[in-house]
């Protein structure tokens, strides 16, 4: 029955959810005990190695056994990473919690939702369509604060010029510019400020920017910097020429979107087309879908269109998304 093969797909997707929460939150329970070990170690007598983290409000980061979790499981290790890029402060755990919520949520309009072909299976994806949507938030918030962050780049780099020729030190230049800059940016060069000024070795400090910011404009920052530390050199006049070379980097990236425009909007329109009017002829005319749907061969013929919509869509993106 339909009902039942739905209560045993949500029964599956809700144990699998809750036995990686749990997982999780056992994983964590581990790291603290060991942190509470280290402390004792350290009150002991037995120092602990230094250590640098990118990513210093992740509880689920510090710790040997979390290290070692996530570096044996790389998805786990990317996901946390793109939790932390988002800002959002969420933790593994948060996020299966959620993931499971909107998971049930699915199935559940799914079987309220009369799909007229592969019921189950659709019970299904709607679980699974659902149960994505907070990891979709998280790429979507991490995607538009990097965004920002590259838009407020070129000032952050002119203000450093500007200091420097006026007398400052490049570790005060760096804690007037975070001071003086909004977020996401004056975040993420306090953060950088307070890790040099604690003890972090200043180059460790800017690859942890770079790794909390995978941005190539940073990169060239960073190596700049570097470069400039080793062999010497006019850093501010530096700084100014890579904002400039930035900035002509955006115009010219302002015109590729203007260009491939029309290539957006095609892809959009070809992919939104078939969705509204299949919906629209399930409201004006029920019975035409109805009798493809129970049809033998027509089942497969609408989900060989879905597919092939999925990957239209996905091909037109990739043609349309030009790095500059």
């Amino acid at each position: 029955m339909p009902w039942a093969l739905a209560l045993i797909s949500f029964l599956v997707i809700f144990a699998l959810l809750m036995l990686v929460v749990s997982f999780g939150m056992k994983m964590i329970e581990t790291q603290r005990k060991a942190k509470v070990g280290g402390i004792l170690k350290t009150a002991g007598g037995n120092p602990l190695a230094p250590e640098s983290t990118i990513l210093i409000d992740a509880p689920s980061d510090k710790g040997k056994a979390s290290h070692e979790f996530f570096r044996h499981i790389p998805f786990f290790a990317s996901l946390d990473t793109q939790m932390q890029q988002s800002a959002l402060g969420w933790t593994l755990a948060r996020l299966f919690m959620l993931s499971a919520v909107f998971a049930g949520a699915g199935v559940f309009l799914g079987t309220r939702i009369p799909v007229p072909v592969f019921r189950e299976f659709a019970t299904l994806a709607f679980g699974l369509g659902l149960g994505f949507l907070p990891y979709v938030y998280i790429r979507v918030k991490r995607r538009n604060r990097l965004r920002e962050f590259e838009e407020q780049f070129p000032e952050a780099l002119d203000f450093l010029a500007r200091s420097m020729r006026a007398g400052h030190a490049f570790s005060v230049s760096l804690e007037m510019l975070a001071d003086e800059s909004p977020d996401p940016l004056g975040m993420e060069f306090r953060r950088l400020f307070h890790e040099q000024n604690l003890g972090t070795p200043i180059d460790i400090a800017m690859r942890n920017l770079t790794e909390r910011m995978p941005l190539i404009d940073v990169r060239f920052f960073v190596s700049a910097v570097l470069l400039q530390r080793e062999t010497g050199g006019n850093l501010a006049e530096i700084l100014t020429k890579l904002s400039y070379v930035i900035r002509e980097r955006f115009r010219l990236k302002g015109q590729v979107r203007a260009v491939s425009a029309h290539g957006r909007i095609t892809a959009m329109v070809l992919t939104i087309l078939p969705i509204a009017t299949m919906l629209a002829l399930m409201v004006i005319a029920p019975g035409y879908l109805k009798s493809m749907a129970e049809d033998p061969d027509g089942k497969y013929l609408i989900i060989g269109a879905i597919v092939g919509q999925i990957l239209g869509y996905y091909f037109m993106r990739r043609i349309i998304n030009i790095k500059v």
